[in-house]
């Protein structure tokens, strides 16, 4: 496969809609949007809650699927794979960060970081060598082998981080990342994930934050399902 360069297309949502049935009602939370979205950018999607922009990621994130419309990653339309398939790309190619941080509370930092990795068979050595290292990247090198209880909400962000990265994947899906955090560690977070950016990662985040939202290069604001400005 020839190497992709940062710039090129990794993302694109072609007129897609994603609709619920509630009783007789047709919820319409995405409600046919277009998105292209390159190598390297940092995406920011905001809205009132109900907007429609947690279903987009999650579809962006082949954790649903579309009612209609196309959704491409590094050209693949993902709409019409298995779910055996879907699981492997969300395990290789995405790597996730969420509001509650989701760390496996009777496991270290450490080994939550190693998680991702044991289900691409990954070996035990290069598990720990890995996840020591992005620990050790992010100042969490004397926190390794604490359990998430024993951390601060910041700590537990960063760990959250790391684990995301585990895999070395090409896109970071973050959810709310900085909604339980004080304005100070919600700061150094999406600090972190501009980083990422200039690195070559793609970070989509959702946020109701507008100061948040300003570290991306782009945002898109979503009401009602549908793209109201870029």
């Amino acid at each position: 496969m020839a190497e992709r360069k940062k710039g090129s297309a990794v993302i694109e949502l072609k007129d897609v809609h994603k609709y619920y049935r509630l009783g007789d009602s047709v919820v319409k939370a995405v409600d046919g949007i277009d998105v292209k979205i390159n190598r390297g950018d940092f995406v920011a999607i905001v809205g009132p809650s109900g907007s429609g922009k947690s279903t987009a990621m999650n579809m962006v994130g082949a954790l649903d699927i579309a009612t209609k419309g196309d959704i491409f990653l590094d050209g693949v339309n993902i709409e019409h794979l298995p779910e055996s398939v879907l699981a492997q790309i969300r395990g290789r190619k995405i790597g996730f960060i969420f509001q509650t941080f989701n760390l496996v509370p009777t496991l270290t930092a450490l080994e939550n970081v190693m998680l991702p990795m044991m289900f691409q068979r990954i070996s035990l050595k290069e598990r720990q060598a890995r996840a020591t290292q992005l620990l050790e990247e992010i100042g969490m090198r004397p926190r390794l082998n604490h359990l998430p209880k024993e951390l601060s909400g910041g700590e537990r962000q960063r760990v959250a981080i790391a684990r995301a990265l585990a895999n070395d994947p090409e896109v970071i899906l973050a959810d709310e990342p900085t909604g339980n955090l004080d304005s100070k560690r919600g700061e150094e977070v999406v600090e972190m994930l501009k980083k990422l950016s200039k690195q070559g990662k793609t970070i989509i985040m959702v946020t109701h934050d507008m100061e948040k939202a300003k570290y991306a290069d782009k945002i898109y604001r979503l009401k009602d399902g549908k793209i109201v400005n870029r």
